[in-house]
């Protein structure tokens, strides 16, 4: 009887530990820009794996990387790269550099209402715009009217990315609306016909885009996936993951696999973002 017990006792736990691995969840956190190609990455993957469960959330790029030093989520997504005290942090905590995979790439679309005539800008006219050195669209041959500026919040990559690659470290103009997502920042673009703002390719509703020229001499490109995935488009970037090399095993590696695989990558162009070329995806 004795033995009997202790088989079955062995069996349940077996089971209770079996359900516990199958039930574990892969936390998800970071880039406002990727959050809803990282809805649709886990939403295909679940799909197709009955047992994986995926939880995914927002936030902005710094905020995924806070959560990573603190681990308090699996993957952080980000549209930027991660900075060296944010690594520091990280092997304080868990004792190794994080992973990074990049998984997609972006065009920063440069976005203004419907109704204003300009159609493009050059790289030193945005700066001028967004660091409010210029403030009225007269200036570059729009209406005479005060230029409305739409920002990111600073805790958002896109934001930082913006701020490095194009405003070269400058600070954004006093009067800028910071955003909390480039959906909420369209969606006041498209109210607000003096308005200019800047976020990721895939969120175009509402609002116009603009060809961008990397200076007067240059032509003006438009953000597409030919111009972005060859380097043409003057404002272009990778969007990435980030692990704790610990967790990179079983369905967290998996599913990072999967990401960045034939299938999880036409996930990325369905979305509205650009497929990484396939030298990169291993």
């Amino acid at each position: 009887m004795n033995k009997y017990m202790t088989k079955l006792a062995v069996i349940v736990a077996l089971a209770f530990t079996s359900s516990c691995v199958q039930a574990a969840i892969i936390v998800v956190k970071g880039s406002d820009t990727m959050v809803i190609l990282a809805q649709k990455w886990a939403e295909t993957y679940m799909q197709k794996n009955a047992d994986a469960k995926i939880q995914v959330a927002g936030g902005g790029s710094g905020v995924g990387f806070a959560a990573l030093q603190q681990q308090t989520v699996d993957i952080a997504n980000a549209s930027r790269k991660i900075k060296s005290k944010e690594i520091e942090t990280c092997i304080k905590t868990f004792g190794k550099r994080p992973t990074e995979y990049k998984v997609a790439l972006d065009g920063l679309t440069v976005y203004v209402n419907s109704d204003n005539p300009i159609k493009e800008l050059s790289l030193d006219q945005l700066s001028s715009i967004f660091t409010g050195k210029v403030k009225n669209w007269k200036e570059f041959g729009g209406p005479d009217a005060g230029i409305s500026v739409y920002s990111r919040e600073n805790s958002s990559g896109t934001y930082e990315f913006f701020k490095e690659n194009v405003l070269k470290g400058q600070d954004l103009a006093a009067n800028a609306q910071p955003m909390q997502g480039t959906a909420a920042l369209l969606q006041s673009v498209a109210k607000d016909k003096n308005a200019i703002g800047y976020g990721g390719a895939a969120f175009g509703a509402g609002a116009k885009h603009i060809a961008i020229k990397k200076d007067d001499s240059s032509p003006a490109i438009e953000p597409t996936e030919e111009t972005i995935v060859s380097g043409k488009y003057p404002i272009w970037r990778y969007l990435f993951v980030y692990v704790n090399p610990s967790l990179d095993k079983g369905q967290i590696a998996h599913y990072l696999n999967w990401i960045r695989s034939e299938e999880g990558q036409g996930v990325v162009k369905n979305v509205g973002y650009f497929p990484l070329p396939k030298n990169l995806r291993e």
